[in-house]
């Protein structure tokens, strides 16, 4: 079925996903969800176990044998979470493509890029071999791999840690595909390559209009590239607006521990502001907020009761804390 105008790319109802562990069921994701609109770009943001892969991974069909997922992604009028697996197979990859975690393991280090890429087109658009090496040539150029047509027979190994992600993003977008999910494409990058990389997404965006998901723990990242931010912390929405919303005018505690945590240049030789504690156990969240262990504001009702997820006063975000967006301010202003 076709999409219209106006209808959204990726449309995800709470989405959820959970695991079945020896010690019991495991909710890693709860209650997610959102829209995303062609050649529209949403961060998720959030410390490490927040849950900001496992809810991609769970609409690439990519979970765990002992996780499952629930509720609805509905993807060009087909829903992720209960295609059959042969048409999942035809849409992933094609369709939609995932950028992983660490280049410098997911490229397979027994076969050459040309191997890796060409298969790709041999699979989801039917190309011949040679047809196929010349499209992986033009898409490793068009990510400024230089001497493409001579490098693409090297293995993964002969190739430095940032030309290896940008082959990652060239697999990617070799079927351009409308919907691009990055995890943490930058991870293990010196800065410069990172923001070469940044730069190569925006611009390959602007060139085919592929909605992208960046999954992150790196708020300028975030800055620089995303339309929409939703902030995650032990599964749940913290806080979820327009990029600008969640850095200039943020009405969360854990968004304002996050942003105070990250160093700035207009900042340099402030002390950085560190959340105290640790990230809960998934297996173990409070009954309550998920923050409410390291929330300098927390309340006896914080701890007890879980606050709903609702627009903010102004009703151009939405946050999941039982105090108004002035408290937290005026709190975290008194706290500097």
């Amino acid at each position: 079925m076709a999409a219209s105008a106006s209808t959204p790319l990726l449309d995800v109802r709470d989405l959820g996903v959970r695991f079945a562990t020896p010690d019991g069921e495991v909710s890693a994701v709860n209650g997610l969800s959102f829209t995303l609109q062609r050649g529209q770009t949403l961060g998720i943001v959030g410390e490490s176990g927040s849950g900001k892969s496992q809810s991609m991974l769970s609409l690439m069909g990519l979970l765990a044998a002992n996780g499952r997922a629930t509720g609805q992604a509905m993807f060009q009028g087909e829903d992720l979470l209960t295609m059959k697996p042969q048409r999942l197979n035809q849409v992933r990859g094609d369709r939609v493509a995932m950028i992983f975690q660490d280049p410098m393991t997911s490229l397979n280090p027994y076969l050459t890029v040309e191997r890796q890429m060409t298969e790709v087109l041999e699979l989801h658009k039917g190309l011949t071999r040679r047809s196929a090496l010349q499209l992986a040539i033009q898409t490793l150029e068009q990510v400024r791999i230089p001497d493409a047509a001579r490098r693409i027979r090297r293995s993964p190994h002969e190739f430095s840690g940032g030309m290896r992600a940008r082959i990652m993003i060239a697999m990617a977008l070799l079927c351009q595909p409308d919907l691009l999910i990055a995890d943490e494409p930058t991870t293990a990058l010196d800065v410069t390559v990172q923001a070469q990389t940044m730069a190569l997404l925006r611009e390959l965006q602007r060139e085919f209009g592929t909605a992208i998901v960046l999954i992150t723990h790196d708020l300028g990242v975030v800055a620089g590239l995303c339309d929409e931010v939703m902030v995650l912390y032990g599964g749940r929405v913290m806080e979820q607006g327009s990029a600008e919303q969640i850095f200039y005018r943020p009405t969360h505690p854990y968004t304002l521990g996050l942003l105070g945590a990250a160093p700035r240049l207009e900042h340099e030789g402030d002390r950085l502001l560190a959340i105290p504690g640790m990230p809960p156990s998934m297996a173990r969240l409070p009954a309550g907020c998920p923050f409410s262990e390291r929330c300098g504001m927390a309340q006896p009702r914080c701890v007890a009761e879980r606050p709903p997820l609702a627009p903010a006063d102004d009703a151009a975000v939405l946050r999941a804390c039982h105090f108004t967006p002035q408290d937290v301010r005026e709190h975290a202003w008194s706290s500097v």
